[in-house]
């Protein structure tokens, strides 16, 4: 007597130029907000400073947010993407994100002593230019203060798109059981 065994796959339809699109802008922002909060525990380190929490707990957020992409796209090759894991990834990358998208803006747009407010007086209104150590200082302080900018930006985009892809998961899964 022979058994048949029938395996049921399931096939949801993702919208591909949205998903790309998530995928290419969560990537960017999460490898930014990487490589600038390593750099500014490496400054830290340098210059014998304590380091803050901020740091460390977004270096972690977006090394978890690459490897949840990489984890994304092996699915995708495999045709095994279930709004769930989605919907469960995001919530949780939305969630770090925007833990440090708080501590960012406190720091960078505090009330008194912030960061917006010292580079604006300390670094962008104090240009240095010629061949020297003093223009180089000044641009490294540059460079600090456009990174904190950049890094909470791509903190705000990287929040809001885990909130897109949590609805866009959420659409997928009730359209494959209303079709």
């Amino acid at each position: 007597m022979a058994k048949y065994e029938r395996r049921v796959r399931l096939n949801y339809h993702w919208p591909e130029i949205q998903l790309n699109i998530w995928l290419i802008v969560v990537l960017a922002g999460s490898a930014t907000c990487l490589g600038i909060f390593s750099w500014f525990m490496t400054v830290q380190s340098t210059m014998e400073l304590g380091t803050p929490w901020l740091f460390p707990f977004m270096v972690v957020s977006s090394a978890l947010a690459v490897f949840f992409i990489f984890v994304v796209l092996a699915l995708i090759a495999r045709q095994l993407l279930l709004p769930g894991i989605l919907i469960l990834g995001s919530f949780i990358l939305f969630v770090l994100f925007l833990t440090g998208l708080v501590e960012t803006s406190l720091q960078l747009y505090a009330v008194e002593g912030n960061i917006n407010s010292n580079c604006q007086i300390y670094v962008e209104d104090n240009k240095s230019r010629g061949n020297n150590i003093n223009t180089l200082a000044w641009l490294t302080q540059l460079t600090i203060c456009n990174c904190w900018k950049t890094a909470f930006a791509m903190e705000l985009v990287n929040t809001v798109f885990y909130v897109w892809m949590m609805v866009m998961s959420w659409q997928v899964h009730r359209n494959y059981y209303h079709r």
